[in-house]
Formats: structure tokens, C-alpha cells, sequence
């Protein structure tokens, strides 16, 4: 992505790595912005140590429903109960992650 809108504004920068367009080297996704001029950058390694779950694992179709193994695991990191709760229910730090994250991505991210 970034190295397409540097192409798109120099043309002649097509076919050039990162590092010659003076850009970050790629090591995983990531949300990158800037609150007050202070940069943030937040990984999935970010997310899952303040969820407190691992970084890793696979995505899988069709869980949906009260069936879900995951319901389980999810409504306790979320709520502290075994039960789903509401928004008011969240601890900041949850609201904050909610708040931040996409609600649809890819197959692969959380």
C-alpha cells in the first residue's frame, strides 16, 4: 500500500524495494497513526498482550451461534463472565481495543 502511493505520486519510483523508497521494512501488519504528533503503531502482538491471549492461531468459518467453543473464552477475556455482556460491561482498556480495531478484516487478522 505505501509503496503504491509513493509510485502514484512519482511514477518513476515503480520497481524500486522499500528500502530505496525510503520506507519501513515490512514485518507484520500493522494500524499506524499519530496522536498528538506522537507516532503509535499497534501489531497483532499488541493487541493480543492486552487481551492476554497468544498472537497466533487460525481463523475458522461457520463458529457462529451459541455452539461457538470460542463464545466461552472470548466473553471471559471481555466481560470477566462466561456470559456475553454489553459495551457498559467492558473494562477500558477492551473499549479502547474496540473502539480502535476494524470491525470486518481478513481471514487472518484478528
Amino acid at each position: 500500500m505505501e509503496e503504491h502511493e509513493k509510485v502514484v505520486i512519482d511514477p518513476s519510483l515503480e520497481g524500486k524495494t522499500r528500502e530505496q523508497l525510503d520506507l519501513k521494512p515490512f514485518i507484520c501488519t500493522e494500524i499506524r497513526s499519530s496522536i498528538m504528533g506522537i507516532p503509535v503503531t499497534i501489531s497483532e502482538e499488541v493487541i493480543a498482550r492486552a487481551i492476554r491471549r497468544e498472537a497466533e492461531g487460525s481463523y475458522e468459518e461457520c463458529l457462529e451461534g451459541k455452539k461457538n467453543p470460542w463464545n466461552e473464552v472470548v466473553n471471559m477475556t471481555m466481560f470477566n463472565s462466561t456470559k456475553r455482556g454489553k459495551y457498559c460491561d467492558m473494562g477500558m482498556e477492551h473499549k479502547l481495543l474496540q473502539n480502535l480495531l476494524p470491525k470486518v478484516g481478513g481471514v487472518d487478522q484478528p
